[in-house]
């Protein structure tokens, strides 16, 4: 609950769709891949355990008792790996959610997304579980060195793809490469695309400073009476300007 929390104060998550989720049974959340922290911003977007691979290297150092408590089970990068697989069958089979990333690995470009791998789709056509896509954005280049930038995350859950059970041998390379994948380019792209709250709000500020530079700058040149801007300048000048319509009155005498 603390790292629920610290996590949404500080990256302002922002989640739309939660509600897609099933509340309960098997299922697949499918979302591209930006950052190590991708499931644990899934995580917080429902009440149910999330579970997810993660590469087993990472489950080897100092955090890896805590990442396995948040739902972690290893995989093995570069390999079909056959434990990890069973393991989320298994996961599925007791009425489980799992996140699983078809792109396999983070993709570091913000602009990109890669390209799909069709495990989840055997998975849950095995499964008879429904996948959902899911859109994550404002995890590229998260860190700045050891410390985390400050950045608005937003999630986008899409609604589920239910597997058809008689469907052939290809059916699980289908259902990513025509109905999963394809829904979370496009939300992607159009969370990437939306200005959003905060830029919206940067904008407008950007404007109203520089019309507030430009007023203090037209009060430097020309103080108000009823302001108190400058009143010992204002007083210089009022005195000029009677001196000066003495002196053309004095002139005009003679």
């Amino acid at each position: 609950m603390v790292a629920s929390g610290l996590l949404r104060a500080w990256f302002r998550v922002r989640i739309a769709g939660a509600d897609r989720i099933p509340a309960q049974g098997p299922a697949i959340i499918a979302p591209n891949h930006k950052n190590f922290l991708d499931p644990f911003f899934v995580g917080i977007a429902t009440r149910r355990h999330v579970r997810y691979m993660a590469k087993a290297a990472l489950l080897k150092g100092p955090l890896g008792w805590l990442l396995l408590r948040l739902g972690a089970f290893p995989v093995r990068r570069g390999e079909a790996d056959a434990d990890a697989l069973e393991t989320a069958r298994a996961i599925l089979a007791d009425g489980g959610l799992v996140v699983l990333f078809p792109e396999g690995t983070r993709v570091a470009d913000a602009d990109a997304l890669g390209s799909p791998h069709h495990g989840a789709g055997r998975l849950a056509l095995e499964a008879g579980a429904p996948i959902v896509p899911a859109a994550v954005i404002g995890t590229s280049h998260l860190w700045r060195g050891a410390l985390p930038r400050l950045k608005r995350v937003q999630i986008t859950f899409l609604p589920p793809v239910r597997p058809v059970a008689s469907a052939g041998s290809a059916a699980g390379s289908d259902l990513i490469d025509e109905q999963v994948w394809p829904a979370v380019r496009e939300e992607y792209g159009r969370l990437r695309a939306s200005p959003g709250l905060i830029a919206v709000t940067l904008a407008a500020a950007g404007i109203g400073g520089g019309l507030l530079a430009r007023q203090r700058y037209e009060d430097r040149r020309h103080p108000r009476l009823l302001e108190k801007v400058q009143p010992r300048a204002f007083r210089r000048r009022r005195r000029r300007a009677t001196m000066l319509d003495r002196a053309r009155s004095a002139f005009r005498r003679r």
